[in-house]
């Protein structure tokens, strides 16, 4: 009996860094029409209890939720299905963030004809603090016109493909 195909590898992860100026924290909250001053007037915000601009939730969950699809369409052609974010920390203007995601669990569905896969991750500052935590479900299918061998793991984490 041939094993089910598969796209993604179950332990993968992967990991962005995203910089948040002054600049892009106001113009991220102004494209999201966030017209919170803690994401655009310096003066009130330094006056919160955040000290200073902080970045509106929506940019790094943007980014967080963004880093799925730019990662799996390297190889192949992700959905995003669902997402559950929490945040834990403020983002404040100045801050770097890294944002990662280890694949948990993964399986064929023949009726998608992709791996529903399941992932769970984070986002921290350059203090280590935890800015966010998330977790997702995303269908990964092969490219149009790339057939999935069964039983055939590849895996971009590493760069290897194991079979």
């Amino acid at each position: 009996m041939n094993a089910p195909p598969r796209i993604v590898t179950i332990g993968e992860t992967f990991s962005a860094t995203l910089a948040l100026s002054v600049d892009s924290v106001k113009t991220f909250a102004t494209l999201v029409n966030d017209l919170n001053p803690l994401h655009h007037d310096e003066a009130y915000a330094a006056q919160s209890r955040f000290g200073g601009l902080i970045a509106s939730g929506t940019q790094p969950t943007a980014h967080f939720m963004a880093l799925l699809a730019t990662h799996f369409s390297t190889y192949a052609q992700p959905l995003g299905l669902e997402f559950d974010i929490k945040l834990k920390k403020a983002a404040h203007a100045g801050d770097t963030l890294v944002m990662s995601w280890r694949v948990r669990d993964a399986y064929w569905k023949p009726s998608l004809n992709g791996d529903l896969t399941h992932l769970e991750g984070t986002v921290t500052n350059q203090r280590g603090e935890v800015a966010l935590v998330g977790a997702s479900t995303i269908l990964v299918m092969p490219k149009a016109g790339t057939p999935v061998d069964a039983g055939v793991n590849i895996s971009c984490g590493s760069g290897a493909a194991t079979s």
